[in-house]
């Protein structure tokens, strides 16, 4: 039977011990399987990826919780197109804003077209970039849903009484030091395991909110799961070369402060244009509309809704 809620509830501790307990038991028998048979964790990261995914599902099962009320819909169609084309312009302000600092210099040796057996030129760059974003919705949006039907989908619908901004910060805490057994086994950070878990773990608290912001518009959690999926296909092109690990790793990349610093500006963007309403009707609530009432202020808290303002 499926239990039915409203926006005013609180947060359901039971279950979400469940959702974290079964998440933490999966990441670490996944860590020690894979360290005792002797497998590099990071080539079967793809396998990891679905350890929310299916903490998310167990909690919501076990408990009748509607998979559609968490967000496993359509919703609204038009979003998931620009959940695919989005990523573009944010990792090309990334590479961008990577180029003005000294030391990183542009890799012109890069020829993304000859990965696709493809000729050189613009022309078929542009048509390698849009074969990127083809296999980064389809078949890298696939791996990332097994991570965001359990942080876009159940953790945030049942962190929606904490609001947008806290209910992102949780989540985002929780997505990085999740990433924590890969990033020490050398994803990202190579030459920085620890620092890198740390580096990561601010990384993730910058994006969470553009990833929040997606999903309550779209009322999905489906184009949380496409943007991931293209953010990671076309965050490959790395353009930006340098062969300091500090500045490839640390300053100069997706996940160092040049990321940080352009998601942050993202987020200041979500918060000046008005932040949407973020309920546990999220999946059902209108939040496009210009009704100023359907915007989140910066500074009151709606004790009605439960919702952080």
């Amino acid at each position: 039977m499926v239990r039915t809620t409203s926006a005013t509830e609180t947060i359901n501790t039971r279950n979400l011990a469940e959702f974290l307990g079964i998440l933490t038991t999966l990441v670490l028998g996944f860590s020690s399987i894979t360290y005792l048979a002797g497998i590099d964790i990071v080539a079967v990261g793809p396998l990891y990826m679905f350890t929310p995914a299916i903490a998310g599902l167990i909690v919501c099962l076990h408990n009748g919780l509607s998979l559609s009320r968490v967000g496993l819909r359509i919703g609204r169609q038009r979003w998931l197109v620009l959940a695919a084309i989005l990523p573009l312009p944010v990792v090309g302000a990334i590479t961008a804003l990577s180029l003005g600092v000294p030391g990183v210099t542009f890799d012109s040796s890069l020829n993304l077209p000859a990965h696709f057996g493809l000729p050189s030129g613009p022309f078929w760059t542009l048509v390698a970039l849009s074969g990127m974003v083809g296999v980064g919705a389809t078949v890298n949006g696939v791996l990332a849903f097994g991570e965001e039907f359990g942080w876009r989908g159940y953790l945030l619908w049942e962190l929606a009484p904490l609001g947008f901004w806290k209910a992102s910060l949780v989540i985002g805490a929780v997505w990085g030091i999740w990433h924590a057994p890969l990033i020490i086994a050398g994803h990202n950070y190579p030459s920085f395991p620890v620092i890198g878990v740390f580096a990561f773990t601010i990384t993730c608290i910058a994006m969470a909110p553009l990833f929040t912001y997606l999903v309550v518009r779209s009322q999905s959690v489906l184009p949380a799961a496409i943007f991931h999926g293209v953010f990671n296909a076309v965050g490959l092109v790395g353009y930006a070369g340098t062969d300091n690990p500090v500045l490839r790793q640390l300053v100069a990349s997706e996940g160092g402060i040049i990321g940080v610093s352009v998601l942050t500006l993202i987020t200041l963007g979500i918060a000046i244009t008005g932040t949407p309403r973020l309920t546990r009707d999220f999946t059902t609530t209108t939040t496009e509309s210009h009704d100023p009432r359907l915007s989140v202020p910066n500074s009151t808290t709606d004790t009605q809704s439960g919702t952080e303002h």
